[in-house]
């Protein structure tokens, strides 16, 4: 790696960690973060109030870096922004590895005092060859050693999934969602401002890091598109990217030069992008999540022919109207596999044109799902599991479970469940069990014909795209 991501990869796996200037009226919310840091923790605060109450909680505190014992591998300012320059400065001086300035209060605030003492932090930083996050960020997040930036942020091992966020709270927000979704995050960087490492930098990291195997991105603005475009052409050979473009419209752009001071492209810029590096471009946290979520799931397929089963009437209608609408493809099936279901198959209250409305011929259903991944004009099998108050309906579900499951032994085509229910506050934690079950065995699921939809068509662009460059 590159001198300024081998420092930043030695943050994101750190041993020694320093937070400073965490106080009481914030919860100690940053050496809260760091409980289950797998290193060793400190403070430094000169306040004598603070203080007590940080020794209290186990944390060795000290009244300046010089004092710490050992070398700092990653390092959270969290001071005012008049004393951020004496942090910055004195962490250069000490050689610590990387810092996040929590801090805010510099050009995206507009006014020539923010960008002055953006300025000042900028230059002592590149001066000094300190690598500096943010400012205005959260910083860092690993969850296999433990370094968060908000308290209750899940740890674990195994993370498959980059995200790099010019937003804090979209951060955070995605590191919750995305392990529950089965996606566990590898690494994750909020950087705010981004005045030293940007987006490239980030995309490029990412594209080294052999744990991470997908990349999401959460972009306001680019300091270097030129980079950014030719790097993204490169690292969409090895790795999917997702984009989730903030600022799209004129006053989106407008909001993103007051958050990070960030200068938003076109859309049509962005769209052109997407077509000439493969990645894929999204608009919503929800979109980025599916969108991840199908690309690890699912293998790589290119083509748009969906299969779809296990709604009813009205529902089967919906669901085709909602894949079609996506861009996805509901085609009529080859003579032979209406051939193969005239055989056996029941149309009182049913019908097999595509999608299949399966009634009462629910014993057949792995001959059904077989005629369909079959077929050669359908490319990937979407299921319905529909949750309902009537009596048979755990029995049907667990039916249309075990069917799937079956049916993955057997195919190396994609399979989608859409498990819905019209009151899902009241059946959340069979919602759950349910999505549980699923991602043990390696079914993504979608909780709408909708974004179910959009998933695949984002995943099969993707794929074509990517094809086409390698």
């Amino acid at each position: 790696m590159p001198a300024d991501l081998s420092t930043l990869d030695k943050a994101f796996n750190p041993d020694v960690v320093v937070v400073f200037g965490d106080k009481k009226a914030s919860g100690f919310m940053w050496l809260n973060s760091m409980k289950n840091f797998k290193g060793k923790l400190y403070s430094v605060q000169l306040d004598p109030n603070e203080i007590s109450e940080i020794e209290k909680m186990g944390v060795p505190n000290f009244t300046s870096l010089a004092d710490i014992p050992e070398s700092v591998d990653y390092a959270v300012c969290a001071v005012p922004r008049k004393v951020a320059p004496f942090v910055v400065a004195d962490c250069v001086k000490h050689k610590v590895g990387a810092v996040t300035l929590f801090t805010a209060g510099f050009a995206e605030t507009g006014t020539d005092e923010g960008r002055q003492a953006q300025d000042q932090i900028l230059n002592m930083a590149q001066e000094g060859g300190l690598t500096l996050i943010g400012p205005n960020c959260m910083g860092l997040h690993n969850p296999e050693k433990g370094v968060c930036f908000f308290p209750g942020q899940p740890t674990y091992g195994g993370g498959m999934v980059g995200f790099a966020s010019q937003s804090g709270s979209h951060g955070n927000s995605f590191s919750v969602a995305a392990p529950d979704n089965g996606l566990p995050i590898s690494k994750m960087v909020s950087f705010g401002n981004g005045i030293i490492l940007e987006n490239a930098d980030y995309l490029d990291y990412f594209s080294r890091d052999e744990q991470t195997k997908v990349i999401a991105m959460y972009v306001e603005g680019l300091r270097d598109g030129r980079r950014f475009f030719e790097l993204l052409r490169q690292v969409t050979k090895k790795k999917p990217v997702v984009i989730w473009k903030g600022g799209q419209t004129e006053d989106g752009k407008r909001a993103t030069a007051s958050h990070t001071a960030s200068l938003a492209e076109s859309m049509n810029v962005w769209e052109a992008v997407a077509q000439q590096t493969g990645c894929a471009l999204v608009n919503s946290l929800e979109e980025a999540i599916d969108t991840v979520k199908a690309l690890v799931y699912l293998p790589p397929f290119t083509g748009e022919g969906c299969g779809l089963t296990g709604g009813a009437g009205g529902q089967s209608v919906s669901i085709t109207d909602s894949f079609v609408k996506a861009g996805m493809k509901v085609p009529r099936l080859s003579q032979d596999s209406y051939n193969k279901l005239a055989d056996f198959f029941s149309l009182v209250g049913a019908s097999f044109s595509n999608p299949i409305d399966m009634g009462s011929n629910r014993a057949e259903i792995d001959t059904i799902l077989n005629i369909l991944i079959e077929d050669p004009v359908i490319e990937v099998v979407v299921m319905q599991m529909a949750l309902t108050t009537m009596g048979r309906s755990r029995s049907a579900v667990d039916t249309q479970m075990e069917a799937l499951m079956r049916l993955k032994e057997r195919t190396k085509k994609p399979i989608v469940a859409v498990p819905v229910s019209p009151t899902p506050l009241e059946q959340a934690s069979e919602l759950k069990d349910l999505n549980v079950k699923l991602i043990e065995a390696g079914i993504p699921y979608y909780p709408t014909y909708e974004r179910a939809a959009r998933a695949l068509k984002n995943a099969v662009d993707c794929h074509r795209a990517r094809a086409e460059m390698i």
